[in-house]
C-alpha cells in the first residue's frame, strides 16, 4: 500500500477510535483517536509537500 493510503486508513482509525471513546466516554480512546488522527495529518501534510516539490523538479 502507498502512503497516501496508508495516512488515509491510520486518520480513519483515529476517527473511529474517538467515535468508540466518545460514545463510551473513554477519555483514553478518545485522546488516542486524535493523536492518531493528528499524526496522519502531518504524515498527509508531509506527502502533499513533497508531491508539490516533485512537480517543481518534473
Amino acid at each position: 500500500m502507498n502512503d497516501k493510503a496508508e495516512n488515509k486508513v491510520e486518520e480513519l482509525k483515529g476517527k473511529a477510535k474517538e467515535a468508540v471513546g466518545n460514545a463510551t466516554d473513554n477519555e483514553q480512546w478518545q485522546a488516542e483517536g486524535k493523536a492518531e488522527q493528528g499524526k496522519a495529518n502531518v504524515k498527509q501534510a508531509g506527502e502533499k509537500i513533497k508531491d508539490a516539490v516533485k512537480g517543481v523538479r518534473d
